[in-house]
Formats: C-alpha cells, sequence, structure tokens
C-alpha cells in the first residue's frame, strides 16, 4: 500500500539541535551522451550532466541547459616565438620565450607565469600561431611571433652586415667593419637577452653572437666573433629540453662564435652566421590534466598529442589556427 507523507512546517523537536537529513540528496547523474538517449520523459524532468557539471531540464520536447558548464581546464604552455635570422657576420637572436610549467623559468630567467583557465565547452576557440624563423643574409628578418590564446611571443631579432643587430625576443648580435662598433639588440622584459656588440677590427669583418632565453649572447673579442646566448631547459613534454639558443657570429679572418645552447627544429633558436643562417621555426606546447577536456585542433595546425603520467601534452609543430575544448 502506498504512503503518503503531507506537511506544512518542519521544525526542531530540541532548539539549537538544527534538521538534518541522514542521506544527501541529489540529482540522478547522466553522462551528456546517456541524456540524450533518455525516453519516455515529460516535461519538467530534471538530471545532472557529469560531463559539463550542469543541471538540465526537459522541456517536453528537449534537454535544455541551466548554465554553462561549471568545470574548467587549467592549461601549462611553453609559447616559444620564430628566432631571428643571422646576418653575413652577426648571430640572429632566439625568439621569445614564456612559460607557465611549474618546473620551468621563462625567458630572461624570469618568474614562471601564471597558467590559463579555459571552459571546456567544446566551442570557445583560442587561437595557436607557430611563428616561422627569419630568413638569413643582409635582406633577412626577424623572426615570427608565436601566440596561444592571450600569451604572445616576440620573434627573435635579424642580424644586420653591418650594423647594430635588430631587437626582439632575444636581440641579434651587432656587426662591425673595419672602422665601426656595433651594439647588440636588446632582448624583450621576460622574454629573452641581448645580442653582443661588435668592436671594429682593421682588416676583418666580425659579428658578435645573438641572444638566448637564457644568457646573452657574447661580444667579439679581438679577431674571435661572439658566440650565442644559452636557451633555457623545459620539462613541459615529461623531460628537459634546451631551447631558444641564440646565434653564432662569425670573423672574416678570426675565429667564428659557436651557437647557444637550444637550437634546431622547434626550438626558436636564432640563425647561425657561420652555418644555417635561417632561424629555427617556434613552437606552442599545451599541457593539462587528463580527463579535464578534450582539445579538438582546428585546420590549419600542424600538432601532435603525447602523455606523461596524468597529463595530456600538445605540441604544435606549424600553421596557425583555432582549438577548443570540450
Amino acid at each position: 500500500m502506498a504512503s503518503e507523507l503531507k506537511v506544512d512546517n518542519i521544525s526542531e523537536k530540541t532548539a539549537g539541535n538544527g534538521i538534518a537529513l541522514s542521506n544527501s540528496l541529489k540529482l540522478k547523474s547522466y553522462t551528456t551522451s546517456e541524456i540524450n538517449a533518455l525516453t519516455g520523459m515529460s516535461a519538467g524532468e530534471t538530471v545532472y550532466d557529469s560531463d559539463i557539471g550542469t543541471i538540465k531540464v526537459y522541456n517536453g520536447f528537449s534537454w535544455n541547459a541551466m548554465s554553462e558548464t561549471t568545470f574548467i581546464v587549467t592549461i601549462s604552455y611553453l609559447v616559444i616565438a620564430g628566432g631571428g635570422g643571422a646576418g653575413s657576420y652577426s648571430g640572429g637572436g632566439a625568439g621569445g620565450y614564456r612559460s607557465s610549467y611549474a618546473t620551468d623559468v621563462s625567458g630572461a630567467n624570469s618568474s614562471t607565469e601564471s597558467t590559463i583557465t579555459l571552459t571546456p565547452d567544446g566551442s570557445t576557440n583560442y587561437t595557436v600561431t607557430v611563428g616561422a624563423g627569419g630568413t638569413g643574409g643582409n635582406s633577412g628578418g626577424n623572426g615570427s611571433t608565436s601566440t596561444f590564446s592571450t600569451i604572445s611571443s616576440v620573434g627573435g631579432g635579424r642580424g644586420n652586415t653591418p650594423g647594430q643587430g635588430n631587437s626582439g625576443g632575444s636581440g641579434a648580435g651587432g656587426s662591425s667593419s673595419w672602422t665601426a662598433s656595433n651594439s647588440g639588440g636588446a632582448g624583450t622584459a621576460n622574454q629573452g637577452f641581448a645580442g653582443g656588440g661588435a668592436t671594429a677590427v682593421y682588416g676583418n669583418d666580425l659579428g658578435g653572437g645573438g641572444g638566448g632565453a637564457g644568457a646573452n649572447g657574447t661580444a667579439t673579442s679581438g679577431s674571435t666573433a661572439g658566440s650565442g646566448g644559452d636557451g633555457l631547459a623545459s620539462g613541459i613534454t615529461g623531460s628537459a629540453v634546451y631551447r631558444a639558443g641564440g646565434g653564432a657570429g662569425k670573423a672574416q679572418g678570426g675565429s667564428n662564435g659557436s651557437a647557444g645552447q637550444g637550437q634546431g627544429t622547434n626550438t626558436g633558436g636564432g640563425g647561425n652566421a657561420n652555418g644555417s643562417a635561417t632561424g629555427d621555426s617556434g613552437v606552442v606546447i599545451l599541457r593539462y590534466t587528463t580527463g579535464t577536456g578534450n582539445i579538438t585542433v582546428g585546420a590549419g595546425l600542424t600538432s601532435s598529442t603525447a602523455t606523461d603520467g596524468s597529463d595530456t601534452i600538445v605540441t604544435f609543430t606549424a600553421g596557425t589556427g583555432n582549438v577548443s575544448f570540450g
């Protein structure tokens, strides 16, 4: 026989003890796909969507969310711009280096930046751009900017022949003629260091080393060209990898400089005047807790996905486009 309970008021039996229920009250919980598969509902039925963390109500025709998702995803990032091209004698500056990964430092040995919080609603787009390296030689260029959402890293400065190194994420080395000395370019605050200067030496054109994310490029010394500043090591992919090293300077009749630690494809390293003058392409790497959302990569981007422990890592190596989480 069915029972029915009707009350107008509930009050405490003993003052100050409060009213308690021995079991918690909650809505029936389903995933989004389970909710969409339900049948036989009537208007007013209410459930909890465990995928997006919100209540849904059936209006007689469809399920409707009562709020946006209540979940968030915390993203750690490493955003490195393209490295600057080398001049005929001066090393290119490394691309700007910005990191929020907990065990890292950011460019110019600055403090680790704050992580970004995103909403995994599957519809909000976040822009990703991987900056290309600048071309080398007298008509070369700075590296291109890399971005993720609101984070932007400045391309590395290019070398000039002769002349002062261009400023950038890290600055290019200066280049001297027989009679003129020139300084290196400046780095961007919290992204990279300055390039090394070049002192005039009769009978010998010289170039300073490009600045790196972790150190200044060195200046010329006598008839020896400057070396590139070292980059920084990031553990965002699960093991420490150096990136964003400055480019080496070159000497017309003396000794060449050395490239800074952290060069190669997708490192943002500066171009080397005594080798590959084109700067290295940049990279964008994102890391987040597995299960808090799935990243969808839009057209125009080249990427790969890996895992490290309980985290997912997505590495973007070329292109520009949008990503979303859901």
